[in-house]
């Protein structure tokens, strides 16, 4: 997936949500148009050296990860390294336990994900000795581990940032055989990593050679092109990848595409409501069309699941709700990983 050019609270938007106090927002969309930015948004040649390796960062502290066993449904979420510029950009709040507000609202939004599968199979008394989990991991720096070259940590592949965080679980013996480690990343000019995505060979939770999976989420890219709203659904669409597969997306809505699980649906004759699988593919392929760059993966909004059209939109509010759909996919998926 490919990062956007928006501000953080979304460009032009003037009934945008607070950030910090809501699951849902609004983000004004100029369809290919440049968006006026504020000041404080500003990112300056300081700021873009930093994001590049020029800054100091923050010591590690000892690392917190606690081994919480197997279980079924096992997600680990990883805060990642931040540059200088982005803990002073909040205030430095989090710095000392290593999560940033960012990083809070992306495993928030990864927990209510998981509680909305778990009371969408309980009602349905489907997977009933299902047991699930959802824990913070150590914090992960990868230019102290596998990323050390120069040219890697200017412009790291988004291959090269699973390769190395893979090597780090490694490392600390954190590789299980059914869990899905997210890493929360700060890339906001890394394009290749762009919003993020999964490790081949190493995309689903189902085993391959005794692991799991690892995805990673890039914050950086949709905290500071985008909003808040997106870092939540993108930190989301990134872990359900993980649980979703073609055959199963095939079944429930006709598509091996499993963003097509994903919903857009119209609140109003102007705006266009957004599902965490969808985030990023709802919109024109043109830029600033919801998010600022479009998705370079499968998609075909006739095939989504449900999906109202962009005609005339010109807000998309990004909801941490999850499609019907999308709790069926990883359902099913279960159902057959765990039989």
């Amino acid at each position: 997936m490919t990062p956007t050019e928006s501000d953080d609270t979304a460009a032009g938007a003037t009934d945008v949500d607070t950030a910090a106090e809501s699951q849902d927002t609004v983000t004004e969309s100029q369809f290919g148009t440049a968006s006026s930015v504020g000041a404080s948004n500003v990112v300056t040649r300081r700021e873009m050296l930093a994001a590049l390796g020029g800054a100091s960062i923050l010591a590690s502290p000892a690392e917190s990860t606690t081994d919480l066993g197997e279980s079924d449904v096992h997600v680990r979420v990883y805060p990642g390294r931040l540059p200088t510029y982005a803990w002073a950009r909040y205030g430095w709040r989090g710095a000392r336990s290593g999560w940033a507000p960012p990083h809070e609202a992306a495993y928030s939004a990864v927990e209510s994900a998981l509680e909305q599968f778990e009371r969408y199979r309980t009602a349905r008394g489907r997977l009933e000795d299902v047991d699930i989990t959802v824990e913070r991991g150590g914090r992960i720096d990868l230019t102290r581990h596998a990323i050390s070259s120069p040219r890697e940590l200017v412009s790291p592949t988004q291959q090269q940032v699973l390769d190395a965080f893979r090597t780090v679980l490694h490392d600390r013996g954190a590789i299980t055989g059914s869990c899905c480690h997210l890493l929360l990343w700060w890339g906001p000019l890394h394009h290749d990593v762009g919003y993020g995505g999964t490790r081949s060979p190493n995309s689903h939770v189902a085993k391959i050679d005794g692991e799991g999976a690892q995805t990673v989420a890039n914050i950086g890219a949709t905290e500071l092109w985008d909003s808040r709203a997106v870092t939540r659904n993108i930190a989301i669409h990134e872990m359900l990848h993980t649980y979703l597969s073609s055959r199963i997306a095939n079944e429930v809505v006709g598509s091996a595409c499993d963003h097509d699980l994903g919903t857009a649906i119209r609140t109003d004759d102007r705006t266009l409501e957004v599902s965490p699988i969808a985030t990023a593919y709802a919109g024109p392929e043109e830029m600033g069309a919801g998010t600022r760059f479009h998705g370079t993966g499968c998609h075909d909004h006739g095939s989504f699941a449900h999906h109202d059209g962009f005609d005339g939109i010109k807000r998309f509010r990004y909801t941490t709700t999850l499609s019907q759909t999308t709790l069926e996919g990883m359902t099913r998926y279960l159902e057959a990983t765990l039989e």
